[in-house]
């Protein structure tokens, strides 16, 4: 079993390296430049040679249907992280080629494409699965995915890293299943979904006061007060994430993401139908789940069963950091620790 202070360091070179994550893709589809090239190139860029290294992706049976996995990393008996993405439809398989290649020196990297995502998306008819786009349901097939991780690999645990909407999931899975985890890392942790609503908002008014943007104004006064005693509907969440934002809640000091976003349409991983479905799996996903996601509330957790480090961006407004960090400060555990990524919000680094 790997040590406390090992697996916390280990943990934390990952998010050096690789905190670069975020919600959603905003690709153009269909894709008509030809990338083929350029694919070719990262792919090789990319691939593995070490004779114990392991790079596969395939499709196993999960909660009932075929999901996505992609396996990579230099040493097969490295230890393992899993990571959940976030979401809830925006795989972070598309864009491993822009980060992952330092962690894998280091541990085996497990993605997947969750239900209603990316590639796992095109692999069932979406009306099929739309009546199992619920949370229990996610971190029930995460718990799948760790145990099929598990047997493959010969592995008793892994490490559990989410992040944004995977925290979500990620957090269910290790109080569920605590005996199948190392540790939990949470990476713009969502701790309750109404507070960060609500910061998230303020932030953005302030900040549009503070540059005189009277259209930023103007259109989020049309939704106070936010989130209010009114429905949290996705028109009011698009406003008030949007000018949020623009000015640097999402990637510090942008007003936008398009490294991150064109990202996918250079991926090895994804042909270009493929990037085309995780706009298609996000339009799918979000209303089926919107009233659970916006009921979340992990602040009645008072007590961990395992280790926890939280990963928090300083100038993070789309998951805001400060109610994780109170949150962290209360509880028991084993073993936890906030670190502060003072020049990051949401994407860290």
């Amino acid at each position: 079993m790997l040590s406390i202070a090992r697996g916390c360091l280990l943990s934390l070179l990952f998010a050096a390296c690789a905190g670069v994550f975020a919600p959603a893709f905003a690709a153009d589809c269909p894709v008509t430049t030809d990338y083929a090239r350029a694919r070719a190139i990262v792919a090789d860029l990319n691939r593995i040679v070490a004779p114990q290294g392991v790079q596969e992706s395939y499709t196993t049976r999960i909660g009932g249907i075929d999901q996505w996995i992609n396996v990579r990393g230099q040493d097969r008996d490295n230890p393992i992280i899993l990571f959940v993405h976030g979401g809830p439809a925006s795989p972070l398989m598309p864009t491993l080629w822009q980060f992952q290649r330092p962690i894998e020196e280091y541990f085996t990297v497990v993605n997947w494409d969750q239900r209603g995502a990316g590639k796992t998306l095109g692999e069932v008819d979406p009306e099929s699965i739309s009546d199992t786009i619920h949370i229990p349901r996610y971190v029930d097939d995460a718990i799948e995915v760790a145990e099929h991780i598990r047997r493959k690999f010969g592995q008793r645990k892994l490490i559990l890293m989410g992040h944004s909407w995977g925290t979500i999931v990620g957090m269910g899975a290790a109080l569920k299943r605590p005996d199948l985890f190392h540790a939990y890392v949470g990476i713009g942790q969502v701790i309750n979904v109404r507070e960060n609503e609500r910061i998230s908002f303020d932030y953005a008014v302030a900040q549009a006061r503070a540059h005189g943007n009277t259209a930023a104004l103007k259109e989020l006064e049309a939704i106070a007060p936010y989130p209010g005693d009114q429905p949290i509907t996705r028109e009011r969440i698009v406003t008030a994430r949007n000018w949020a934002q623009h000015y640097g809640g999402l990637s510090a000091y942008r007003a936008t993401s398009d490294y991150f976003y064109d990202a996918p349409r250079l991926s090895p991983e994804y042909a270009p139908q493929d990037v085309c479905s995780v706009d298609e799996g996000n339009r799918f996903t979000l209303g089926r789940i919107l009233p659970e996601f916006l009921a979340v509330d992990y602040t009645v957790v008072q007590a961990f069963p395992i280790p926890v480090v939280m990963f928090m961006g300083r100038h993070d407004y789309t998951t805001p950091s400060e109610p994780t960090q109170r949150w962290l400060d209360a509880l028991q555990a084993p073993y936890k620790r906030g670190v502060w990524f003072e020049n990051a919000s949401h994407m860290i680094p």
